[in-house]
Parts: structure tokens; C-alpha cells; sequence
């Protein structure tokens, strides 16, 4: 059975990472007085995610915007790994609204029983957990400067192609 977890005052809302740049995991954290999680997700969807947020924030009026102070604790292991996110503002509130559902890999069965079963009964299969956070202005705002932070402390790219720079050699495409 999936989890679904709702933060409606969220206090922990921060990226981070585990591992040397060029094999770093990526994984965010999110929480309350009472609960956290980790989950994992791609350096990739950090950025997209960052990069979303300050559009939102720009949109919203809010006279404050300071980013706090709000440490990522490496965790043991992920909660779960990240799917799709979907954002929303709740403007009563001035709040964006996080829902972040678990990835699940998608079924190779052929099973025509499995089939007919599903087709019939309407079945379907079990949907993966859940995490809504409803997240302050202000810890929107951490999160996108913790986000920065962590791009930055990447590999540096290569001038030519932009893409990072490995360590052990790097075979830039446009020097072919």
C-alpha cells in the first residue's frame, strides 16, 4: 500500500546531495516539527524544479522573500525516488503547493490473464506514495538558493560544449 503524506506546515523544504561531484546523489528533503523525508530525485529535476519556483515567486506578492537557514542532513537511504512533481500556489495562504508523487516503473507483463483482469474489473495497479507540502515564501526561496548552490558546486563545464567535465578525461564532440 502506497503512503500519502500532507505537510501543511512545512518547516523543512531543502536539496542536497551524498557523493563526490561527477557521481553525487541527488535527494530532497521535506518536513515538519514531526516528520521528514528523503526522497531521491535527478540533479536535473533540482534545477528544473529551482528554476520553476523563482518564476512562481516572481509572480507572488510578498514583501518578505528572506531565504533562511535550513541544513540537509545526509540520510542512510531514500524514502523513495521521485516521479513527477506538480506545482500550485495556494494565494489565501501565500504558499506553493509541492505534490510529489513516487516513481514507478512502468509493468513489462504480457500476462494475458493480468490483461483481461484489468480490462474487466478495472483494475489497475497499486499507485506509488505521495507527498504534499504546502511551503512558505520564504522556504520556496532557501530551496532555490540551496539549489544554486549545489549546480555550482558541480563539475565545471566544458567551454566548448557545456557539458560537465569528467575527471578522468572528457571527449568534447566538438573537437571531433
Amino acid at each position: 500500500m502506497a503512503d500519502s503524506l500532507e505537510f501543511r506546515n512545512t518547516t523543512r523544504f531543502i536539496p542536497g546531495t551524498v557523493g563526490e561531484p561527477g557521481r553525487r546523489i541527488f535527494f530532497l528533503q521535506i518536513g515538519d516539527e514531526v516528520d521528514t523525508v528523503t526522497l531521491k530525485l535527478e540533479k536535473q529535476q533540482v534545477r528544473a524544479l529551482a528554476q520553476f519556483l523563482r518564476t512562481v515567486l516572481d509572480d507572488l506578492p510578498s514583501p518578505t522573500r528572506q531565504p533562511g537557514s535550513n541544513e540537509f542532513r545526509p540520510p542512510t537511504e531514500a524514502d523513495w525516488v521521485v516521479g513527477q512533481i506538480a506545482v500550485g500556489v495556494d494565494e489565501a495562504e501565500s504558499k506553493v503547493v509541492l505534490v510529489i508523487d513516487e516513481l514507478i516503473p512502468e509493468s513489462d507483463s504480457d500476462d494475458e490473464f493480468e490483461i483481461e483482469l484489468q480490462e474487466h474489473f478495472g483494475f489497475e495497479e497499486s499507485a506509488g506514495s505521495r507527498v504534499r507540502a504546502h511551503v512558505s515564501v520564504d522556504l520556496a526561496a532557501t530551496f532555490i538558493v540551496s539549489s544554486e548552490e549545489l549546480m555550482a558546486a558541480g563539475r565545471p563545464p566544458c567551454s566548448l560544449c557545456g557539458q560537465p567535465l569528467d575527471p578522468e578525461g572528457h571527449a568534447c564532440p566538438r573537437l571531433n
